[in-house]
């Protein structure tokens, strides 16, 4: 159940970045799904993955693979995130 709900925080934080984005530029389409992708999708997406990864392997200790894949895709965000604020309008 836990796993599940993780899944559906991440879509829904995807959907909505993809609601939010829709019809602006490049600029304010990098700063949103950098937003989205370190707040509410990093997290649930990070936390899913290990529990599955927990569940399928049969041992809670795997479930820690979340603290590498966490900050990996909180790094991607951030620097989708300072792209967006930095880049030029063209």
């Amino acid at each position: 159940m836990a796993i599940a709900v993780g899944y559906v925080i991440a879509l829904v934080g995807a959907v909505i970045a993809y609601q939010y984005s829709k019809g602006k530029s490049k600029k304010r389409k990098y700063q949103v799904w950098g937003f989205s992708l370190m707040l509410p999708i990093s997290p649930a997406l990070a936390f899913s993955i290990g529990l599955t990864y927990a569940v399928i392997v049969k041992n809670g200790w795997a479930a820690l693979i979340m603290w590498y894949i966490f900050p990996v895709i909180f790094i991607i965000g951030l620097m989708m995130l300072l792209v967006g604020v930095f880049r030029r309008e063209e």
